[in-house]
């Protein structure tokens, strides 16, 4: 969908777009186009979907904190003696230790997952039927629906406000999303209904009954109902569990992350494979090490567990009400769904969710307030990065160079075009940056072999050798287009020679094919292949604009906040050109002012 902040005339002035939207919108959904057609409606869905992005890095905040502090607590149990503040120190310690561990990738240590997790799905599961045999062999009742019908009808208010309490028991599903990024639908669909949906049946079963039989102690309801004789082995597979759990969500964030600068919605920060075969596979330095700073500060600053645990059920609800919405918009404008289907799953989870998100809501003042904070400082730094890329797409496709416009530039006498090869980055397709206009202008020259060079990223491991380099003739002689294709595992960190090399190597073939469809005889080829070896020899250059906004005074207040607030975000974020191994003294920049 055609979905920005910008009015519907700047959003769709990228002619590519526009293009596959009118072949589109003849199939589209009645509220498909209310979207198109309404800024404020685009804005609301936007901001829906910021807000839910922000709130899973909030859960990838708050979850290794609260998952590693909970298991940490069971020291206390048979040591009375160890502090507060140790335990907190030692689940710092553990969450420290973690996220140095992240830079290995998931599926370096993702062998040791399996077992922790076999283990904990085993041996919980026992301990909780133990529990059950030696305390109140009638729990199962409890899987009735008469009970919770009952148990509404006699508490009343107290009922629903105590479902903010219960929350926690479904937390962790809300990242599924991150576990499609390395398992196929099947395997999860098994290992969910034979294993930990059982699992966790018999585990809360067995904590129930132990506390039917010693309701005061409720406050440490797992580690209570475990035996002495198995406590320790519990222990050590519960901190691990956590770990893992913890190491969910942390995978979740770096996603949702890479997804969104990929995107354009987050500064561009550091992206890492970690594999070579699955896409979701991701690590990001600068996250991981600013989500390790706010997770210790968390458990520093807010150690007492029920205050994480209430910003956790604001988290984790939020996230799953957002999804639904979100979810519900896809089935009715992209998929197509059936009405009734589309009813029948919006009535049951929106209701189901809105009841805990109200639940959980009246704990705002209980620690619920700490993922608001977040959510808000990611909100702001999201949309303001998201305002101003947009309002430089704008700038850039409504002042764009043509190629009629480069001829009327080039056929300037005083223009010159000096010897060498010359690489121009671009990002726009269908036009070239304005950056070469105001080169032109100024430098009066071009040289006489120029490439302009826009790399395209692929949601694909790797992308063919022959499919790699696509050379295209300008029309003006000398002027070529090259898009440079890259996967997610392609190493783009060549040696600066070995890139010029692929890329003429490209365009030497494309000139012998003639490509371009008009035939040319042997000499002028052959004339052309010389001309292009000769500018290579006499020195290549790589130029690159640097573009910033210039704010007048005519802005408005909120363009003068935003887009200073997008320049400071700019200035410290990685560049958006790949590591290409461009030798320093063949790099040149060229500073543009774009007008707010």
């Amino acid at each position: 969908m055609n979905i920005g902040i910008l009015s519907s005339k700047h959003a769709s002035t990228n002619s590519r777009l526009s293009h596959s939207m009118d072949e589109v919108t003849k199939k589209q959904s009645k509220l498909g186009i209310f979207f198109e057609s309404s800024i404020v409606a685009r804005r609301v869905l936007l901001f829906v979907a910021i807000l839910g992005m922000c709130m899973l890095i909030g859960d990838g905040i708050l979850t290794p904190a609260i998952s590693v502090l909970s298991a940490m607590e069971g020291l206390r149990a048979p040591f009375p003696s160890v502090s507060k503040s140790l335990v907190e120190a030692l689940s710092a310690t553990v969450l420290i230790v973690m996220f140095l561990l992240q830079k290995f990738g998931t599926s370096r240590v993702s062998f040791v997952f399996s077992p922790i997790m076999g283990m904990w799905t085993l041996t919980t599961p026992l301990v909780g039927i133990y529990s059950i045999i030696h305390h109140y062999p009638r729990i199962f009742k409890a899987l009735s629906p008469h009970y919770i019908v009952h148990f509404f009808l006699r508490n009343g208010k107290e009922g629903w406000l105590y479902l903010g309490g219960t929350v926690l028991c479904i937390t962790g599903s809300e990242a599924l999303f991150a576990d499609l990024g390395h398992f196929n639908r099947s395997s999860i669909q098994i290992a969910f209904l034979f294993t930990i949906y059982p699992s966790l049946v018999l585990t809360y079963a067995g904590q129930t009954a132990y506390l039917i039989k010693n309701p005061n102690d409720h406050r440490d309801g797992f580690y209570k109902f475990i035996p002495t004789a198995v406590y320790w082995p519990i222990f050590i597979v519960a901190t691990s569990a956590a770990i893992v759990a913890s190491q969910s969500l942390i995978s979740a964030t770096f996603s949702v992350i890479k997804q969104s600068v990929v995107l354009d919605y987050f500064p561009r920060v550091k992206v890492v494979h970690t594999s070579r075969s699955k896409e979701g596979e991701v690590y990001s330095p600068e996250v991981n090490y600013i989500l390790m700073i706010l997770c210790v500060a968390v458990i520093l600053i807010f150690g007492d567990g029920n205050d994480i645990g209430n910003a956790f059920g604001v988290v984790v609800s939020l996230v799953m009400l957002i999804t639904t919405i979100l979810l519900t918009l896809v089935m009715i404008i992209i998929w197509r769904t059936h009405w009734g289907l589309v009813a029948l799953y919006f009535c049951v989870f929106f209701v189901m969710e809105g009841v805990y998100v109200s639940a959980v809501c009246t704990k705002i003042h209980e620690g619920g307030w700490i993922p608001f904070a977040i959510s808000f400082i990611l909100a702001l730094i999201m949309f303001g990065w998201f305002y101003g890329r947009q309002r430089k797409m704008e700038y850039e496709l409504t002042h764009k160079i043509t190629l009629d416009r480069l001829g009327m530039l080039l056929s300037d006498p005083s223009v010159q075009r000096v010897p060498g090869l010359c690489f121009f980055y671009t990002n726009i397709q269908d036009g070239l940056t304005p950056v070469l206009g105001h080169y032109i202008k100024n430098m009066k020259s071009l040289h006489k072999f120029t490439i302009f060079t826009t790399l395209q990223y692929s949601l694909v491991p790797k992308v063919a050798p022959h499919e790699r380099i696509v050379i295209k003739k300008l029309g003006l002689k000398g002027v070529y287009g090259c898009v440079v294709h890259y996967g997610y595992a392609d190493s783009l960190n060549l040696d600066g020679d070995d890139f010029v090399g692929q890329v003429t190597d490209s365009l030497q073939v494309h000139i012998q094919d003639c490509a371009d469809g008009r035939p040319s005889s042997p000499v002028e080829i052959q004339e052309e292949i010389s001309d292009l070896e000769q500018a290579k020899q006499a020195g290549v250059a790589h130029i690159r604009g640097k573009t910033r906004f210039y704010i007048g005074k005519s802005c408005s207040w909120f363009d003068r906040i935003m887009l200073a607030f997008y320049e400071l975000l700019h200035n410290n974020c990685r560049s958006a050109l790949p590591a290409l191994g461009v030798p320093l003294p063949q790099r040149i920049e060229v500073g543009m002012l774009y007008e707010a």
